[in-house]
């Protein structure tokens, strides 16, 4: 059983994620190729097994099915290269006592793994190799439909907060969830107890997961509670239907309106869409005048974001998810010895 014992400061500063972490959803897409128990992964776990390369799988010799860790591999940053940079620096005592909370090290299956501890540079460029491998075979090319389904169920988990509650919330993140005081249960999961201090936490969904709820915590910052989304990868790969919203406010102002259920400034708008920044200036004034954005100056800054009538169309153009009710990351300093 996961217990999670919030503090009152903890549950203020409970939030959603900004973006989905690349090498987060590849830890938990390499967990679920190897989980087998998925009916809703079937199909998508016999096209990763044929399509992974050799060269992609000694990062398999250290992932569990349960998705305990090693916290090191999967840090939250928001772009694959800077997650690996993040990798890279890793403390040397961090990543022994990574490895000794996972037995990888009581038990290791192939030597490299012992050679990480060690800070032996052929096993950090082996896993370094075998990391990139296992992106590129398994989620480059998904990515868009990664953060197209991400951004959906964050707009939709937001409107399910604001209506009916965090308590609701919290617990809809799974069917077995409950709360006992101040602590979140979650059973029947992998058996850990942890005291949260005050951070808060950050929920990021995950296209790639559908078992339990797994709480990361993160050095001097909100620990993550990554849960799975509503509406998983292998279904995100249906066979699109006529887009409702694209026939309405056209292409570009309808992505644009999809990308604005997290807030951008114009320039990140024009660069998202590949566009210039007049052409995303005058697309986002056409839907401040429909009332769907809001727009907010803070000096010469200028940033936009979803109005509730927004979100509300976005909501009825995805198909439906179902009811579950009842920023940027920083690096961490360069690896140092024990």
């Amino acid at each position: 059983m996961l217990r999670v014992h919030f503090t009152a400061e903890d549950l203020l500063r409970v939030r959603m994620a900004d973006e989905p972490a690349p090498l987060m959803e590849l830890g938990l897409a390499l967990m679920t190729l190897k989980r087998r128990s998925d009916p809703v992964f079937g199909q998508w776990r016999h096209r990763a097994q044929r399509v992974l390369p050799p060269q992609a799988r000694p990062v398999l010799d250290l992932l569990s099915t349960t998705g305990t860790g090693p916290l090191f591999l999967d840090p939250p940053t928001a772009g694959f290269a800077e997650g690996m940079d993040t990798v890279r620096s890793t403390p040397r005592a961090s990543v022994r006592s990574e490895l000794l909370r996972v037995r990888a090290l009581e038990r290791p299956r192939a030597s490299w793994v012992r050679g990480l501890a060690d800070d032996d540079r052929e096993s950090w460029q082996l896993l370094e190799r075998s990391m990139t491998a296992a992106y590129t075979s398994l989620l480059a090319d998904a990515w868009p439909r990664v953060r197209a389904g991400f951004q959906a169920e964050v707009a939709w988990r937001a409107r399910h907060l604001a209506r009916h509650g965090l308590l609701a919330t919290l617990t809809g993140l799974s069917s077995s969830a409950r709360w006992n005081g101040m602590t979140l249960e979650y059973p029947p999961a992998y058996d850990r107890e942890i005291r949260l201090t005050g951070q808060g936490v950050v929920l990021l969904p995950s296209l790639l997961w559908t078992a339990y709820p797994l709480l990361a915590p993160q050095p001097g910052g909100p620990a993550l509670l990554i849960y799975p989304a509503v509406t998983p990868l292998p279904l995100q790969d249906a066979p699109a239907t006529p887009d409702p919203l694209n026939a309405l406010l056209g292409t570009t102002r309808a992505a644009m309106l999809r990308l604005l259920t997290t807030q951008h400034t114009t320039s990140g708008l024009a660069r998202a869409l590949d566009i210039s920044p007049p052409a995303a200036s005058m697309q986002a004034r056409t839907l401040r005048d429909a009332r769907l954005i809001t727009t907010q100056r803070e000096g010469k800054s200028v940033s936009h974001y979803c109005t509730a009538l927004g979100l509300d169309m976005i909501t009825a153009s995805t198909p439906p998810l179902g009811d579950p009710s009842p920023a940027p990351y920083g690096t961490r300093p360069a690896r140092s010895p024990a």
